[in-house]
């Protein structure tokens, strides 16, 4: 069957004609040759009789043989030009148009070079003998005749083998003379006209009918390939609705429908495993070689993920990011978890190497639970922060511990709306001392939020809820509102306060995807507040931030809001984010504080810090002062402000305006 294509709907119409005109030659060419395997038999008896009858009839016996031999000849020639045209639903062995037209004419030229030996017969007829003359001419007759009947597929091949044979006899019958001869000359001439018209008709007809069946062959094909377009069509929909274009590995929607078909129709997963994989290093991999060799790095891992996980018949797909799912049903100790997990971490980090060796992952399982795979990919999520929280390179399995963690998070996030709504969440206060820790200097406002369940909720537990249940900036909002309504008590509290500025946290989240600078400035406007009496507090990763928080930052610095770096000494490049003309005080790191006594190495730190604070006119606070000794010591190395629970642990605002108003009074009386 001709392939059938088309690059838009208005070509269609073009391509399918042209397809049907050679279909429709085609079946002329068929015809003809079916046509000409039962015309050569008849012409061989009919010119052998002829030449009986010419060979008894005359004397010279040379003009027949010889015509006999051109009869012989002509009908193995056009047998001949016949002999490969074979069928095969409307194609032609191979034929193009070009080789289908071709054939033709050779058919035609064949059959008119018989007919031009058919067009000596007259030369036998003798007016002597009229009834050798009336065999003859009869014979040309039958045969023109014959050859309409046989080969009305395609008018040209009857048409030029009866014209000359008919007009070679209308020439004799002219050239005897006589009223007869010439009025059956002009009967013959009739016949001739008849017998073209009659071609012409019938190839007509071959036509019509030929062009009526091969549409109907050209619809079937249309159809078939139509079918099979679409059926293509609707599976490479399915595999891109199913599958993660990078990889080719399952997306989350494909995941969840092939590992439910994995658990078969009991929809049990108790004796299935869920593992969820995350790649270690990865952000190190994108920001050395690029995001171009990241994408790179995540199909050679999902490649590799399915060589390693075939023979475990595991459903495997990528779960967004530099996270990979699996889930499988182990089948004996060498399907156990732990060992595909731990086999999954050698080979990762093995097939990655030449990245480094900055490439590992971090593994966490769920097994032995009977819930849906939702519930189990995520309690293998759950046992996958675990892992990383203990390191790189490991893997964990979900427990009791997990699943009771878990349980909180899902609660903290269930109840936070009516937490914000009800003023649930609140504000307490830790203070800043200066002077040695005898002048009350700023505080610092901290989250609080003690759910009816689960008691005091980890104010970094209360912003990533925020963060999934898409309520950070409402949580913002109001914890912005709470502190603004504490710098208001605090400035009615009396002189020593009126001044005291008030720190507030801000997560590297909320930086980036917040609208902070806006959400600042128009509370503090509302409460009438000046900008000043404001501190944001940021980590390094924020202060070192190219993008859209720096320009956040660099807005509410012009605006009158101190910059505070929290945890300064951790990060990867502490000095670099001291660079900011927005930055007015940064917070040395617990860690730095805890060794002080002990530590050589944590005294130079902190001494580098507070003169580099010095030389750059910023602030410096040494926060987690928890005794007498560290206090002795950062009072030694001149650190200018202080934090920590050796001083007061964080309370609400009134406890601390208490506690503050008495220590001045007891600084006040010591004074004189």
């Amino acid at each position: 069957m001709v392939e059938l294509t088309s690059g838009s709907d208005a070509s269609i119409l073009p391509a399918a004609d042209d397809v049907l005109a050679r279909w429709v030659r085609a079946d002329q060419l068929l015809s003809v040759r079916r046509s000409v395997r039962a015309v050569v038999p008849s012409s061989m008896a009919v010119g052998l009789a002829t030449t009986a009858v010419a060979l008894y009839s005359s004397a010279d016996w040379m003009f027949p043989v010889a015509w006999l031999v051109l009869v012989v000849v002509s009908n193995a020639f056009r047998a001949f030009v016949c002999r490969s045209v074979r069928s095969s639903e409307g194609s032609l062995g191979g034929l193009d148009e070009p080789g289908i037209a071709g054939r033709l004419r050779l058919v035609t030229l064949s059959s008119f070079l018989s007919g031009c030996v058919w067009a000596l017969l007259p030369l036998f007829c003798r007016s002597e003998a009229p009834s050798e003359t009336l065999f003859f001419m009869t014979v040309v007759c039958g045969v023109c005749a014959g050859s309409v009947i046989y080969s009305a597929a395609y008018a040209p091949v009857p048409v030029v083998f009866f014209t000359p044979a008919l007009g070679a006899v209308t020439v004799w019958l002219v050239g005897a003379g006589g009223f007869h001869h010439n009025a059956l000359a002009l009967m013959v001439f009739v016949y001739l006209v008849t017998l073209i018209h009659a071609s012409v008709r019938g190839d007509r007809a071959f036509r019509a009918s030929s062009r009526l069946k091969n549409e109907a062959l050209f619809m079937a094909s249309e159809l078939r390939h139509t079918h099979a377009r679409s059926t293509r069509a609707a599976r490479e929909l399915d595999f891109r609705a199913n599958h993660d274009s990078l990889t080719g590995l399952f997306n989350r929607e494909g995941f969840f429908e092939a590992a439910s078909r994995l658990g078969g129709e009991t929809g049990s997963h108790r004796d299935h495993a869920a593992l969820m994989l995350d790649l270690d290093g990865f952000k190190a991999v994108n920001d050395a070689f690029g995001h171009k060799t990241g994408d790179q790095v995540l199909q050679d891992v999902g490649h590799w993920l399915q060589l390693q996980l075939v023979k475990h018949h595991a459903v495997v797909g990528r779960w967004g990011g530099d996270e990979f799912a699996v889930f499988y049903k182990p089948r004996g100790p060498q399907d156990a978890p732990e060992a595909v997990a731990q086999a999954l971490i050698d080979s990762i980090g093995h097939a990655t190497s030449h990245y480094g060796g900055q490439l590992g992952v971090s593994v966490g399982i769920c097994t032995g639970h009977d819930c849906s795979v939702a519930e189990m990919l995520s309690f293998s999520d759950e046992a996958l922060y675990e892992a990383k929280r203990l390191g790189r390179n490991r893997c964990h399995r979900f427990d009791d511990a997990l699943h009771g963690r878990l349980l909180s998070r899902r609660d903290i996030e269930r109840d936070l709306s009516d937490a914000i709504a009800s003023r649930a969440i609140c504000v307490w206060y830790q203070p800043i001392l200066g002077e040695g820790g005898r002048r009350l200097h700023s505080l610092e406002a901290l989250l609080r939020w003690q759910h009816p369940r689960h008691g005091w909720v980890a104010p970094s537990d209360v912003i990533f809820a925020a963060a999934n249940t898409g309520l950070a900036e409402r949580l913002l909002r109001h914890i912005l509102s709470e502190v603004c309504v504490g710098l208001q008590q605090l400035a009615a509290a009396g002189a020593h306060f009126e001044d005291v500025p008030v720190a507030m946290n801000v997560s590297p989240r909320e930086m980036s995807q917040l609208p902070v600078d806006a959400i600042v400035l128009e509370t503090l406007e509302r409460h009438g507040l000046p900008a000043h009496r404001l501190q944001i507090e940021i980590t390094e990763e924020v202060a070192l931030d190219a993008s859209a928080a720096k320009t956040r930052l660099r807005a509410l610095a012009e605006a009158g809001i101190s910059i505070v770096i929290d945890d300064f000494g951790v990060g990867y490049s502490s000095l670099a984010s001291l660079r900011g003309e927005h930055v007015r005080q940064v917070k040395i790191d617990r860690s730095f504080i805890l060794n002080l006594a002990s530590s050589p190495g944590s005294r130079l730190m902190v001494e580098a810090v507070i003169r580099l604070g010095q030389s750059l006119f910023i602030e410096v606070v040494a926060e987690g002062v928890e005794s007498q000794e560290e206090l002795d010591a950062l009072n030694a190395l001149g650190s200018p402000l202080l934090q920590g629970f050796y001083f007061m642990r964080p309370a609400p605002l009134a406890k601390v305006i208490a506690w503050a108003g008495q220590r001045a009074s007891h600084t006040a009386s010591a004074h004189t």
